[in-house]
């Protein structure tokens, strides 16, 4: 007997009970005992004095004249009768419960449970309680149409009768006793039957706590088994790096080289690299990437970048070839649009070694495409690619090392749950000369002076994006579109010999490139877009940034859409136009101009919109905790995470009786992957 046996041992659980739990996730007495209430309600009785309007209460009384009961509509129906409360008399209603009449008997006692309305001094009735009700709380757990409210109780009740005495302690004893947890039956019990509101909330606590350790300790062990891997160990000629470094037109910032360490340590040794590069937007992580690279390329080995877009690919292989200029670094590009006579000749180049860097886009995974020896691999705005995407690069050579590179910003709850298993490093400082991008937030009203602000900057020889969230007008929603833009600002500047460019996804690609690299030549001194313009896109000479609606943005897109300005040492400006209709808006606004820190940026995003859409992709957002939440929780999540940290690098931490009950746990979530459910 223990927590891993099925429901079906417990009464009344026949095979339709069977499916309708397992659609809530419940299969074994531990996911029975561990599906928590969501919420309690305090069935203690209360005077009328004491309740407050529209509380949820229990009030105990005398009903005192029969009860009514009138039908209306189809299936709907409304139940009344009064009750006599010392001397006050309470009217007490309740709606399509039509049974409970037989229930209601005149001067008969009776406890009801429901909503009060303080005003009119009367209860929207939910359930009558039994008299002899014992339990000042009744917990509330989420249901579905398979099975009732009640059913669940009674289930849990079945189980923890039968097996409290299986539950054991996962949390070791030191950490427990540290964080002043309770015990794991105590826990459960609390989160099921607490005496009060008090004993519910240290027991979520302890709940919590639980969670976020098990799953840190997951992660942990993932990364441990990453790190005994079999790797390449890249022996690179360190004094051809350290030339290479010193030849580069700009001292690296201290960041850089802390980076850059780390990752080269990293390639040296035997285990297999797995590692995150954040930085924000413009902080030089392509610089670090191309030392890393080279590195690999002093050791005898190839090195991939791979890019999610054709001219963001395009624009590595322009800077890299700059950066490359007179050493042994033969770099090739290949992409979708690569033609089939220029991709025959690349491949076999590749595949004897001949080319040592190659940077692309997907096309760098297909089928056909063999390296040599590949030791490095680089994946920039990693959070484009799917995870089959990464994974097909990184099996293209001998388990090459992998550094993943982003400029979005990743707050510190993302870092600790999603990329908990990666190695991160983080540049968190700005090249010296750049200056801080200027952020200012105007109403719809004053565009006019905005616009005179933009022809002064042109005036002085820079360029400005202007972006839009929809391509044409749409009647269903109120924004500003880039076709009607685009036609008044060619109006406007026209006369002022400026000219303007239309950026936009329905175009073509090489629609799309060309007007990108006249915008970069400055043919068109004003470039309205979509966002589009979003990742990679350089050019130096852009000073302002204005985007309509941008209020209709995320932080963390506004944020990166600031990023395309600001690249050189001019003063730039961003611009955010918004009529904000509610407050999440306007704190967006205001956040905006407050910081120009990303991961302030994008921890506000993930707290006022959630992690839907910080990072895309379902694979890259938050895991489903069943109590604990990764952002309001941060530093709880953060303290769990030190502890498995802690644990996990203590020498025979295994083999102690005290973490028996944890390693064993594991184990079992390790067989049925608990922690990507």
């Amino acid at each position: 007997m223990g927590l891993s046996d099925s429901v079906t041992v417990l009464p009344g659980v026949g095979p339709k009970r069977v499916a309708a739990l397992a659609d809530l996730g419940i299969t074994t007495i531990e996911s029975l005992l561990t599906y928590y209430p969501f919420r309690y309600e305090d069935l203690r009785v209360k005077a009328l004095n004491e309740i407050g309007d529209q509380e949820q209460v229990t009030l105990k009384g005398i009903v005192a004249a029969p009860p009514t009961l009138s039908r209306f509509g189809r299936k709907k129906s409304r139940l009344n009768f009064r009750l006599l409360i010392g001397q006050d008399v309470v009217p007490v209603t309740f709606f399509n419960q039509p049974w409970l009449k037989k229930s209601i008997e005149v001067e008969s006692p009776i406890m009801v449970y429901g909503r009060f309305d303080a005003n009119r001094k009367q209860l929207n009735g939910m359930k009558i309680l039994s008299s002899g009700k014992a339990d000042p709380m009744a917990s509330v757990y989420p249901s579905n149409q398979g099975i009732r409210q009640k059913t669940i109780q009674q289930l849990v009740v079945a189980a923890w009768d039968k097996y409290h005495t299986e539950i054991h302690d996962l949390v070791p004893i030191a950490i427990k006793t540290h964080y002043r947890l309770l015990d794991r039956a105590q826990m459960i019990h609390d989160m099921h039957f607490p005496k009060d509101l008090k004993a519910a909330k240290a027991a979520r606590r302890s709940a919590k706590f639980e969670e976020f350790f098990r799953f840190q300790m997951q992660l942990q062990l993932l990364k441990r088994r990453d790190e005994t891997q079999a790797g390449i160990a890249i022996d690179y000629d360190n004094q051809r790096l350290k030339r290479f470094v010193q030849a580069l037109p700009y001292e690296l910032t201290a960041a850089q080289k802390r980076v850059v360490n780390e990752i080269c340590a990293d390639l040296k040794r035997p285990i297999h690299m797995n590692r995150l590069l954040q930085g924000d937007v413009g902080s030089g992580k392509t610089v670090v990437a191309a030392i890393c690279m080279y590195a690999a390329i002093t050791g005898g080995y190839q090195a991939a970048l791979m890019a999610p877009t054709e001219i963001l690919a395009e624009q590595h292989a322009n800077n890299l070839q700059a950066l490359f200029e007179g050493l042994p670094v033969n770099i090739v590009l290949l992409t979708g649009s690569t033609k089939p006579a220029v991709r025959k000749e690349i491949l076999p180049r590749l595949a004897s070694g001949e080319i040592n860097l190659i940077i692309g886009t997907h096309a760098l995974i297909q089928e056909g495409v063999d390296y040599h020896r590949l030791g490095l691999v680089v994946i920039d705005e990693q959070h484009r690619f799917g995870v089959a995407q990464r994974q097909a690069l990184r099996q293209k050579g001998a388990n090459p090392d992998v550094l993943a590179m982003t400029a979005t910003p990743i707050p510190r709850t993302l870092a600790i749950t999603s990329y908990g298993e990666m190695d991160i490093s983080v540049i968190d400082e700005l090249p010296a000369g750049r200056k801080p991008i200027t952020t200012h937030w105007i109403k719809n009203a004053q565009i006019d002076s905005a616009i005179q602000f933009v022809l002064r900057e042109l005036a002085a020889g820079h360029q400005a994006y202007v972006v839009t969230p929809l391509i044409e007008e749409s009647e269903a929603v109120d924004m500003k579109n880039a076709q009607a833009i685009y036609e008044r600002f060619s109006a406007y500047f026209a006369p002022q010999h400026y000219q303007v460019g239309l950026l936009h996804g329905r175009m073509k690609n090489d629609e799309k490139e060309a007007v990108m690299q006249a915008f970069k030549e400055n043919q068109y001194q004003v470039l309205v877009a979509t966002t589009v313009i979003e990742v990679g896109v350089d050019v130096k000479n852009a000073t302002v940034m204005m985007i309509y609606d941008a209020d209709h943005f995320g932080l963390a897109q506004l944020h990166q859409l600031r990023g395309r300005v600001g690249r050189s040492d001019q003063q730039s400006y961003c611009i955010l136009i918004a009529d904000p209709k509610n407050k999440n808006g306007v704190d967006r606004m205001r956040v905006m101009t407050e910081t120009n820190d990303g991961f302030v940026v994008s921890q506000k995003d993930l707290e006022l919109r959630g992690s839907g859409d910080v990072l895309g992709k379902k694979q890259s957002g938050l895991p489903d905790f069943k109590v604990g939440d990764p952002i309001a929780d941060l530093t709880m999540l953060s303290v769990a995470q030190d502890e498995a940290k802690k644990l996990t690098s203590t020498p025979g931490w295994q083999d102690q009786p005290d973490n028996a009950n944890l390693v064993s746990y594991l184990k079992q979530a390790e067989e049925h992957a608990y922690m990507f459910d």
